[in-house]
């Protein structure tokens, strides 16, 4: 059985790490598995790319360019630039050898010029069974990549929140319409990482009539495990006298990632408790734009190029705090707590299936920073945190662990080649 999963990227993004994880899961479970993807960071030999020359690298881009530039007529404003795809540029992979070659495509993260619509149709025009794993809504809906309080996907798209001129005809509901004639008939599974998207998918009018099944993203939990706190932060010079909070995300001013209400919980914990001020530090990791000043000393940390620098950082830490609008199955949320280390977020989207309440972290009411005020602090102060530590590392071995979900998978392609 040979399996060829297909991604924009190896290792760049959420979709692909997650992508590159379950690739290295299949492999090491006995299933031949190549990642075929257009932007090659690591050197691993089962991974292809399609941009091998500096010249295809350089059309690519234009492409990407091309489509945003075509998005600006449509968009509501620049803040979502990038939280709605096109899909009207792309390559045609079907004649590649790992695709002919593969019994099984699996498709996962292909937007930003990778795959248009078009190239997704020559795919499933191949006859092969196509596996969907839906990192996001994108694959579902009108364009968008997540829908928040929307719901027309369930019937049909149009007057989209996201299009600066919304309409019943916009390019929403043409987009949507495409995709049902390319999705019609067609021999595709559908995997939701959480629960929480497996449902959605159910419900939206694509993939109502579609087999739908739910299956986690995996981790290393021999890179992301437990180590000395002390010995971590010294690593990166932190303070080993106070509690430290991290926060991060590839991007950690995009909207969804919830940073106005951290720090607005942040505001309302050192107002409560004044002399926090010189017990409790904060350590941010990933994409800014311009610094930032929020109310507790403050550590910036660039995005770990490695897994094991990563997991460093998450066992230098007290807590990680992510606040989340909207999220499938955050990898940081499945780091940390493979690193011992306990969440505070949102309940929300597929993050309910990973933090248990007051068990391996704390789950605060939606975008109310009053409460993840109130989580943070009892995480801090009040809780076991050895015991939520050690249920953290529990919940990811009973559930993420890379053997437990390349054996989920593997059942799942010899169900659908039987």
């Amino acid at each position: 059985m040979k399996v060829t999963l297909v991604n924009k990227s190896d290792i760049r993004g959420g979709a692909a790490i997650a992508c590159y994880r379950l690739f290295k899961a299949l492999n090491q479970g006995g299933c031949k598995a190549n990642l075929l993807v257009q932007q090659k960071i690591t050197e691993d030999a089962g991974i292809s790319t399609t941009t091998n020359t500096w010249i295809k690298r350089k059309w690519i881009f234009f492409q990407f360019v091309l489509e945003k530039m075509i998005f600006l007529f449509y968009e509501k404003s620049k803040e979502i630039r990038f939280s709605f795809s096109l899909a009207n540029t792309g390559e045609n992979i079907s004649k590649r050898k790992v695709i002919t070659d593969a019994d099984i495509i699996h498709i996962h993260w292909i937007n930003q010029a990778y795959l248009s619509l078009g190239s997704i149709k020559k795919l499933i025009n191949l006859k092969k069974p196509v596996i969907i794993t839906l990192h996001d809504m994108w694959s579902f809906t009108g364009g968008c990549h997540y829908a928040g309080s929307c719901d027309h996907f369930k019937v049909e798209c149009g007057y989209c929140p996201y299009l600066i001129n919304p309409h019943p005809k916009d390019i929403s509901f043409r987009i949507l319409k495409k995709k049902a004639k390319i999705f019609k008939d067609a021999n595709i599974t559908v995997v939701g990482c959480s629960q929480w998207m497996a449902e959605l998918a159910k419900k939206s009018s694509l993939f109502k009539n579609t087999r739908v099944e739910s299956i986690s993203n995996p981790i290393n939990t021999d890179i992301f495990k437990p180590s000395d706190k002390m010995d971590s932060r010294k690593i990166f010079g932190f303070p080993e006298d106070k509690l430290l909070i991290l926060f991060g995300a590839a991007n950690i001013f995009e909207t969804r990632k919830g940073l106005r209400l951290l720090y607005i919980a942040l505001e309302i914990l050192k107002s409560r408790y004044p002399e926090l001020i010189y017990k409790v530090e904060l350590v941010l990791f990933g994409k800014a734009n311009y610094p930032l000043t929020l109310p507790f000393t403050t550590h910036y940390v660039s995005y770990r190029n490695t897994e094991e620098e990563l997991a460093t950082l998450y066992n230098a830490s007290d807590i990680f705090v992510l606040p989340s609008l909207e999220d499938n199955l955050p990898n940081t949320i499945m780091e940390s707590l493979s690193c011992g280390t306990p969440v505070i977020a949102f309940n929300t989207g597929g993050i309910p299936e990973m933090i248990d309440h007051l068990s391996n972290g704390y789950l605060a009411q939606l975008e109310s920073s009053e409460d993840l005020a109130e989580g943070i602090y009892w995480s801090l102060f009040k809780a076991d945190r050895e015991h939520l530590a050690q249920n953290a590392r529990k919940k990811v071995l009973e559930k993420y662990s890379p053997q437990i979900i390349a054996e989920k998978y593997i059942s799942l392609y010899k169900q659908i080649l039987v």
